[in-house]
C-alpha cells in the first residue's frame, strides 16, 4: 500500500525499524500517482521501483531519488479474491518480490541487522540505469541469487547478534554476567555461621538448666 504522509504511519514504521525489522515499501504507480508514496518516503525504508519484462525500468513506476530497488512488476500472476489468480502490473508486485527476498535473506543470515539487510539486497542488485544510484531503480534490479550468496561485508556500527563463526561488526550487548547481575545470596562461610551455631548451642543450654533448676524447687517443695 501508498498514499500521503500520515503521523501515525509515520510513528509505526519508526518503531518498527527501531526494532531491527525491514519495512519495505512502493514507490506509486504512474500516471496516477507523480510523487513517491508513503512509507516507501521515509527514511529507513525500502523504496521499491518497477522493471518490465524487458528486466528495465518500468513506465507505470514512479521515478524518485529515494528509489533504491527494482523487481519485476509487469504482469506478475498473483492471488486474486475473485478470480482466484489473476495478472498484475505495479509497484506493489515488486514490493511482494523484495519482501521474499529479505525474508530469504534473513533466514540464511539470521544475525543480520536490518540494516544489513537491506545493504546485502541493494549492494548485490544489477545495476541496469546510470552507474551508481538513479531515481528510476535506485541501487539496480534486485538479484536474489546474489544476495544469497556473495561475500558482503557487514556495515560498521550496524547491531548483530554474536554466533560462533560469524563475523559482525558490533555485537548486541551479552547477557548479564556474575559480575554485573544482581549479587545473589550467598551461602555463609564456616568462619561466619560459627558465632551463629555457638550463640544458638548457649542458648539451648542456658534453657536447660533453667528447666533443672525448675524442676528441682519443685520435687523440694513437695
Amino acid at each position: 500500500m501508498g498514499g500521503g504522509p500520515d503521523f501515525d504511519l509515520d510513528d509505526a514504521v519508526g518503531r518498527a525499524i527501531d526494532h531491527n525489522i525491514v519495512v519495505v515499501a512502493s514507490v506509486g504507480n504512474a500516471p496516477r500517482d507523480f510523487l513517491i508514496n508513503y512509507p516507501a518516503a521515509n527514511d529507513g525504508v525500502v523504496a521499491v521501483a518497477a522493471t518490465g519484462r524487458d528486466g528495465k525500468h518500468a513506465s507505470v513506476s514512479v521515478k524518485d531519488a529515494k528509489v533504491q530497488l527494482c523487481a519485476p512488476g509487469v504482469d506478475i500472476i498473483s492471488a486474486s479474491p475473485k478470480d482466484g489468480y489473476s495478472l498484475g502490473t505495479g509497484t506493489s508486485d515488486s514490493t511482494a518480490i523484495v519482501s521474499g527476498a529479505a525474508a530469504l535473506v534473513r533466514a540464511k543470515f539470521p544475525d543480520l541487522s536490518a540494516k544489513d539487510v537491506i545493504n546485502r539486497l541493494t549492494s548485490t542488485a544489477d545495476d541496469i540505469g546510470a552507474p551508481g544510484r538513479d531515481t528510476e531503480c535506485g541501487f539496480g534490479r534486485l538479484n536474489v541469487f546474489k544476495a544469497l550468496t556473495a561475500d558482503v561485508p557487514p556495515l560498521q556500527g550496524a547491531a548483530t547478534s554474536a554466533t560462533p563463526g560469524a563475523t559482525t561488526s558490533t555485537v548486541v550487548a551479552p547477557a548479564a554476567t556474575p559480575s554485573s547481575a544482581p549479587a545473589a545470596a550467598e551461602p555463609k562461610s564456616a568462619s561466619s555461621s560459627m558465632p551463629l551455631v555457638l550463640g544458638g548451642l548457649a542458648g539451648l543450654v542456658v534453657a536447660g538448666g533453667l528447666v533443672a533448676v525448675l524442676v528441682i524447687r519443685r520435687r523440694r517443695s513437695f
